[in-house]
């Protein structure tokens, strides 16, 4: 079991549907407002790795949907002043175990690093059922 530290945008589809898969693995989950934290470049910079710039970026933020941002022409520090102004323009979730980070919801990358298995056969019921869901794709925009 693992404490994890959940940014999301409350009342987004995928975060609820994210937040209850960690649950029927048995982690703890502290969801936090993605879009009223108080982000500096310095606590945001370490949930993106390696990432490109561009997969930093929320592709459904409206400034990102009409080209006000275009994502693969923007830089670190640019990305980071603008997403530190316009939290809508940073994908999502961002989670951190401890001193570990990452950003979006991939659940084969969740997996390997802090498992999605569950114990008992109903936690494994509702793991099954959110598994089969699209949990990347904001489903307002499918």
């Amino acid at each position: 079991m693992a404490k994890v530290i959940f940014y999301e945008k409350p009342g987004c589809i995928n975060n609820t549907r994210q937040k209850a898969l960690l649950q029927a693995a048995g982690h703890l989950v502290e969801a936090r407002n993605l879009l009223t934290e108080n982000w500096t470049a310095e606590r945001l910079r370490p949930f993106f790795g390696d990432l490109p710039v561009a997969e930093w970026f929320n592709p459904t933020a409206p400034a990102v949907q009409v080209g006000e941002v275009i994502p693969e022409q923007v830089d670190a520090a640019t990305a980071l002043t603008l997403m530190m102004a316009n939290p809508l323009l940073i994908r999502r979730p961002l989670l951190r175990v401890g001193d570990r980070y990452l950003v979006g919801f991939n659940p084969e990358v969740v997996q390997a690093w802090i498992g999605l298995e569950a114990a008992s056969p109903e936690q494994r019921a509702i793991r099954d059922h959110l598994m089969q869901q699209d949990l990347q794709t904001c489903p307002h925009n499918s």
